[in-house]
């Protein structure tokens, strides 16, 4: 009798502990995607290939003049007043 209340204990203890492991966040989550940076290519090396890999990349971009906010230009303004 005893053996047997023994082992319908264990049965839920076992049971519950599954559950309660089930619910709580011992399963894994979604990796988060890790940014691979791409090895440098050999280009020479040094200062001269740093350069030259700068060049080839992409052509400098075109500066434009940017117009001020509105808050900006009152700032302006109450600093030269």
């Amino acid at each position: 009798m005893a053996d047997l209340i023994k082992e319908f204990v264990s049965g839920v203890i076992d049971s519950a502990i599954k559950e309660v492991l089930k619910k709580s966040g011992s399963r894994r989550t979604a990796n988060r995607r890790v940014k691979r940076r791409s090895r440098k290519t050999a280009s020479g090396g040094g200062l001269l290939g740093d350069i030259l890999e700068a060049a080839i990349r992409k052509p400098a971009k075109k500066q434009v003049s940017r117009r001020r906010t509105v808050k900006a230009r009152s700032k302006l303004r109450r600093r030269s007043a």
